[in-house]
C-alpha cells in the first residue's frame, strides 16, 4: 500500500477490504503455526515474554498468557493520540497481519478492518514505547479494545468498548495461539504517527513555496535567484525542483523583477534604493527548502517500506516451514527518520519566522510601516505581538530538534538493551510539525497584511492572491488593535484541513 492510498483511509473515507489472497495467506500462516507448535518450544506460545522467556508456560495457559500480555501492558500514561495517529497505526497493524507471517486468526484481521472502516478509535495514551520490542504498551491498549476491553473513541465520544461492540454488532477477538503477542509486538504506532506527520509536513512544505514566492513578490525581488542555469549547477534535486515549483508559481505575478531590464545597463546611482540582492530567507529558499523536500521524499520511502513490512516476532515461514525469531520489531528505522523530518520542518519553521521577521522590520525592509502597522504609530501596534508568538513557538521546536534516535536506555532487566525510541521521536516530531502550523499562520497573516500595506493584490501571481482572499476571508485588514488569538486558530484549522 502506498503513502496515498493510506491517506485516503486515515483522512477520506477509503476503507480496508480483506482480499481473497490474504484470507487464504493467513489462514494458511494459522493453520501452519497451529500443527507446528505441538511439540515445540516457540518464544510467546509455550514461554514467558522478553526476559520471562526462560520460563515454560503450560498448555493449560496458553490463551491465559495472550490475554495477560494485552492487559498487563495496558500502563501508557499522558493524552492519548489524535485519532488520525490511531488509525494508521491500525492500517499498519492490519498489513503486516495480512501478509500470513504471523500466525494470527482470520479474526484479528477482519476486526481490525471494521474498526478502521468504521472508524473505531482505541484510547492509546501517548508515553510508554521505548520502540523496541515493537510498541509494546500502545499497541496493548489497542489490543486491548480488539479482545472488547478498555475505551474507544466513537462518534467523538469516549466510551467503553464493550458497548460499542454491542451497537455495531462486532464480537471481541478470543486470542487462539498468539493473537495477543502478534498485537503488541511491532512498530505500528510509531509508523502510524510517522505517517500523519509526514502528510501535514508535506502540506507545510507546499505553505512555505507558496509563501515564500509571495514575500518575494511583495518586495519585489529579483527573479533570477529561480533561473534554472543557477540552480543546476547545484546537483541537488530538491533545489531545482523547489525553483521549478517557484518559478512556475510566479510565472503570471506582475512584481517579480528582471534584472536584465533594472540593472544590466549603465547606472548613475551612488547608492541603490532598491536592494541589489535580497536577505537570504528570500534568496537562497531553493537551497533552503530542497534539503526539505528530498528529506521528505526519503521519509515517505522508509515508511511505505515500514508500512508494508512485516514487524512481528517470531515470525511464522510457512514456504521454509518454521519459525523464525528475530528484531523485526525494532524501530530505528523509523526513529530515524522522525528525528531527520522534525529537523527538516524546524528549519522551514525557522524560515517563515526569518521572512516574517524581514515584513515587521521597517529598518531591513525599507518598505513596510513598522510590524505592519496600518494604524497610528504607537498608538496601534499592527502584528508586532504575534511576532513574540511566533518566535517563541519556533524557539521551542529548535529546543525540540534534538535526536531522539541516540537516546537508547536500557531496560526490561537488559534484555531490550539497546532501543530505537522510535514513537517518542514520532512524538516530538508531530509537536514540531504543530508549532510549524502556528508559525506559518501568523506568517500568512503578515503576508496579506503587507499586500494591504502596499496595495498590491492585483499584482500578484494567481496563487498568491488566492492565498489573500482566504486569508481575509478569516482575518480582515485590521488597523486597530484587536485579540487576534481566534483568527490565529481559524487560520491554524484552515492550513490543516489542507485547503
Amino acid at each position: 500500500m502506498d503513502f496515498g492510498k493510506v491517506e485516503k483511509i486515515i483522512f477520506g473515507n477509503g476503507k480496508l477490504k480483506i482480499t481473497a489472497k490474504e484470507r487464504k495467506q493467513i489462514e494458511d500462516s494459522y493453520a501452519f503455526l497451529e500443527s507446528f507448535c505441538k511439540d515445540k518450544v516457540i518464544y510467546g506460545i509455550n514461554t514467558g515474554f522478553g526476559p520471562m522467556a526462560q520460563y515454560r508456560v503450560s498448555d493449560a495457559d496458553r490463551q491465559s498468557l495472550q490475554y495477560n500480555i494485552i492487559r498487563s501492558h495496558s500502563t501508557g500514561a499522558g493524552e492519548p493520540f489524535e485519532p488520525a495517529c490511531v488509525k494508521a497505526a491500525m492500517v499498519s497493524r492490519y498489513l503486516t497481519f495480512a501478509k500470513g507471517k504471523s500466525g494470527v486468526h482470520i479474526d484479528a484481521l477482519e476486526l481490525l478492518a471494521e474498526f478502521i472502516n468504521h472508524d473505531v478509535i482505541p484510547f492509546i495514551p501517548q508515553h510508554g514505547s521505548v520502540g523496541a520490542s515493537g510498541d509494546l504498551v500502545q499497541l496493548a491498549h489497542m489490543a486491548l479494545t480488539l479482545i472488547g476491553e478498555g475505551l474507544v473513541f466513537y462518534r467523538g465520544n469516549l466510551r467503553p468498548t464493550a458497548d460499542v461492540l454491542q451497537e455495531l454488532h462486532l464480537k471481541p477477538i478470543e486470542p487462539h495461539i498468539r493473537e495477543g503477542l502478534a498485537l503488541v509486538n511491532g512498530t505500528a504506532m510509531m509508523t502510524g504517527v510517522g505517517l500523519v506527520n509526514l502528510h501535514y509536513a508535506r502540506l507545510l512544505l507546499d505553505y512555505a513555496v507558496r509563501a515564500s514566492v509571495m514575500v518575494n513578490e511583495i518586495v519585489a525581488s529579483y527573479d533570477d535567484f529561480l533561473a534554472p542555469e543557477l540552480n543546476h549547477l547545484k546537483n541537488h534535486s530538491g533545489q531545482t525542483r523547489i525553483a521549478q515549483w517557484m518559478t512556475e508559481l510566479a510565472e503570471s505575478s506582475q512584481r517579480m523583477l528582471k534584472r536584465e531590464v533594472e540593472m544590466y545597463h549603465p547606472h548613475k546611482e551612488k547608492v541603490f534604493k532598491h536592494k541589489v540582492q535580497p536577505f537570504y530567507s528570500l534568496r537562497c529558499i531553493p537551497q533552503i527548502l530542497g534539503p526539505i523536500m528530498d528529506t521528505l521524499d526519503y521519509t515517505q520511502q522508509v515508511l511505505e517500506e515500514e508500512l508494508n513490512a512485516v514487524d512481528d516476532n517470531p515470525i511464522v515461514d510457512i514456504t521454509t516451514k518454521t519459525v523464525y525469531h528475530g528484531g523485526n520489531f525494532h524501530g530505528d528505522y523509523v526513529s530515524f527518520e522522525m528525528d531527520k523530518l522534525k529537523i527538516a520542518i524546524t528549519k522551514l519553521t525557522m524560515l517563515m519566522e526569518r521572512q516574517f521577521n524581514y515584513l515587521c522590520h521597517d529598518k531591513i525592509n525599507e518598505l513596510l510601516p513598522p510590524f505592519l502597522n496600518l494604524g497610528q504609530l504607537g498608538l496601534n501596534y499592527g502584528v508586532q505581538a504575534m511576532q513574540f508568538t511566533a518566535t517563541s513557538t519556533t524557539a521551542e521546536c529548535q529546543t525540540l530538534s534534538n535526536p531522539m534516535y541516540v537516546h537508547s536506555i536500557p531496560n526490561n532487566n537488559d534484555n531490550q538493551d539497546v532501543v530505537s525510541m522510535g514513537t517518542n521521536s514520532a512524538i516530538l516530531a508531530r509537536r514540531v510539525i504543530d508549532n510549524a502550523f502556528q508559525v506559518m499562520a501568523i506568517h500568512y497573516i503578515g503576508l496579506v497584511q503587507a499586500v494591504d500595506c502596499l496595495k498590491i493584490k492585483d499584482e500578484l501571481c494567481e496563487s498568491s492572491r488566492c492565498i489573500y482572499n482566504e486569508i481575509r476571508e478569516l482575518v480582515p485588514v485590521f488597523i486597530d488593535d484587536t485579540p487576534k488569538y481566534e483568527e490565529v486558530a481559524s487560520v491554524i484549522e484552515k492550513l490543516k484541513a489542507g485547503k
